[in-house]
């Protein structure tokens, strides 16, 4: 039995991207109208957050607020801090200074046993997925159940199941993470940041590497968390596409401050020119094809 605790110790830290792995124990489409409860008190404020790596920037002065039961999407270019965001709110990075308040509680002093209890309340569903090879999907999910709470097999049985029918994968449970596709594995990884029912859950670049149909029903499922599960979520993005779709808000990332926030509606009129410049970017990337006749690209028309 410590054999096994400790394969499945070796195996959890290996599925853990190393920058989240140190210390480590809502959605709806621009017309539809949130019906969560309390809209508008915080779940988590940032307030004047600095930090660096090195001689690089990445904070600077960052201020962002995350409302009860919206979708926030944190948009911006590849390498500006996006991801770094997800850490310190886990709390597995600190920054040099300013505070991250979470349901009344400064996540940047918290250690030991009280930020676990934190943790327990912030789902995270990384780019990679993360599973634990070794580990079946129900096992993948009962494990968090089994270290983080007190339940009994029948009640954890019925949590993993219950989770595994929200995401659509009924049936599934006693296959292993290398018999499921690229999107089966990203439906698990969103089922297991359910099983504690946290306050909130972080979504690291959800499409990246997906196909445009698997990634249409990530979108769809992110989607669902907040209009079904009314559960407040934090995605950071690059992709159009998702952030245009699943938002309530978007939130503009550029040299370590948001540099607009507001509705999609809001973010597509914006006349900022950091803004304007990365959404004529992205645009102009996704509307070019290969030309089979010439082997270039073109434009679509």
């Amino acid at each position: 039995m410590t054999e096994r605790r400790s394969s499945i110790a070796a195996d959890q830290a290996a599925a853990i991207p190393k920058e989240f792995a140190a210390d480590l124990g809502c959605s709806k489409r621009e017309e539809q109208q949130s019906t969560n409860p309390k809209p508008d008190r915080d779940v988590v404020e940032i307030k004047n957050l600095t930090l660096h790596f090195g001689q690089k920037m990445i904070f600077d002065h960052f201020d962002l607020q995350i409302r009860c039961g919206e979708c926030l999407v944190l948009l911006g270019p590849s390498g500006i801090g996006k991801s770094t965001l997800l850490r310190l709110l886990l709390g597995t990075l600190r920054p040099e200074s300013g505070t991250i308040w979470f349901d009344g509680k400064d996540i940047t002093v918290l250690s030991g046993e009280k930020l676990n209890r934190l943790r327990a309340r912030i789902g995270m569903v990384f780019q990679s997925s993360a599973l634990i090879s070794s580990l079946s999907v129900f096992e993948n999910l009962a494990l968090p159940l089994r270290e983080l709470a007190v339940k009994t097999e029948q009640e954890i049985q019925t949590i993993v199941e219950e989770k595994l029918h929200f995401v659509d994968l009924d049936g599934t449970k006693y296959l292993m993470p290398s018999q499921l596709s690229g999107g089966m594995k990203k439906r698990v990884a969103v089922a297991r940041s359910l099983v504690m029912e946290p306050d909130l859950i972080l979504f690291d670049e959800p499409t990246t590497g997906l196909d445009p149909i698997v990634a249409h029903h990530v979108n769809e499922l992110i989607l669902n968390l907040n209009r079904k599960a009314a559960v407040t979520t934090l995605v950071v993005t690059h992709d159009l596409h998702t952030a245009f779709y699943v938002a309530n808000r978007i939130a503009m990332l550029n040299e370590g401050k948001i540099v607009e926030l507001g509705s999609p509606a809001a973010i597509r009129k914006s006349n900022n020119p950091v803004v304007v410049q990365f959404l004529s970017a992205a645009l102009a990337v996704s509307s070019l094809e290969p030309d089979p006749e010439v082997g270039a690209t073109k434009k679509t028309r």
